[in-house]
């Protein structure tokens, strides 16, 4: 029987750990966990008494939209304790380093759709934390022997999501119209399982160079879209209104100030343009992605209709 290979896993007890950790057993990768609290005692001995073979870092502090935390925080957090992992990884035996950083690393907006040329211009402490660490793996030379990927994700959903998609899945559910229909507009999202595909590759794989990708799946859905979706899931006719952008502004500015379902952040979320390419992606892994982008949406909001 063939060995597991060993792959540590940081912030394991997440979303996309829960997925990955369960997308790995599947293909006889066996994992080593370590807690956000246990990276601050990280080092390369303990790398090496697993045999090891990957790092997968996701810990780190998720982009809070309600501004609660500091600056001071998500430095410490996504770029100090990333600095120390990536510090152990060097010293260690082990042969690949994966850090899930963000495309909010690059921008919180976009006109245009972001690659990894793109000149990266974060405005919130999360992006920029992202990028300080990101700026410290490309700034130390990695030995020949060893492998760094960059991993810069869109927005996420699968199994266990509860971010802005099931938000508005409650929306739809309820019956409540969705009124912001007069907005039209592009967004990139990722599967969770693309990703976990995407991580296996790299683990598994040989032939891809070490660099930045950005990871989305490969088509971008509207709001609109994701609504029509949602509702179909439910066995329902969408209901989609057309309130004239400006109220609707006002209403988020509004909900800045006092708490409302709607805020300028979630606004931007839901009706702003964020396409991002994969073309350098998916031009190194030469295989299609195995999600396409509207039936893992239908999948995860199934699980919603399940409860899960």
């Amino acid at each position: 029987m063939e060995k597991k290979k060993n792959v540590l896993i940081t912030g394991a007890s997440g979303f996309v750990g829960t997925n990955l950790r369960s997308y790995l057993k599947e293909s006889m990768l066996s994992e080593h966990l370590v807690s956000r609290s246990g990276l601050e005692q990280i080092n390369s001995n303990m790398i090496n008494e697993l045999d090891g073979f990957a790092i997968v870092h996701l810990a780190g502090l998720a982009h809070d939209v309600s501004n609660i935390n500091t600056g001071d925080k998500y430095f410490s957090v996504n770029t100090d304790l990333t600095k120390k992992a990536y510090d152990a990884f060097l010293l260690s035996d082990a042969r690949i380093f994966i850090f899930i950083s963000s495309v909010k690393a690059v921008a919180d907006n976009c006109k245009v759709a972001l690659t990894e040329e793109t000149i990266p211009n974060p405005s919130t402490f999360y992006g920029k934390s992202k990028l300080l660490a990101e700026e410290y793996i490309l700034n130390i030379p990695c030995p020949e022997n060893k492998l760094f990927f960059i991993l810069r994700p869109c927005m996420i959903y699968g199994h266990g999501n509860k971010g802005n998609l099931n938000l508005l899945y409650q929306v739809v559910k309820k019956g409540i119209p969705y009124p912001l229909a007069a907005f039209k507009n592009q967004r990139s999202f990722l599967s969770v399982e693309n990703l976990c595909f995407v991580i296996h590759e790299l683990i598994q794989r040989t032939d891809i160079p070490s660099g930045i990708y950005h990871v989305c799946d490969d088509d971008p859905v509207s709001t609109n879209e994701l609504v029509k979706i949602i509702a179909s899931s439910l066995g329902r006719k969408e209901r989609l209104i057309n309130v004239p952008p400006i109220l609707v502004r006002m209403i988020a500015v509004l909900g800045d100030r006092i708490l409302l379902p709607l805020n300028s952040e979630r606004l931007r979320k839901l009706t702003d343009d964020y396409i991002v390419s994969n073309y350098k992606l998916k031009s190194a892994l030469q295989r299609p992605l195995p999600v396409c982008v509207k039936d893992g949406l239908k999948r995860t909001i199934e699980s919603f209709n399940q409860g899960n």
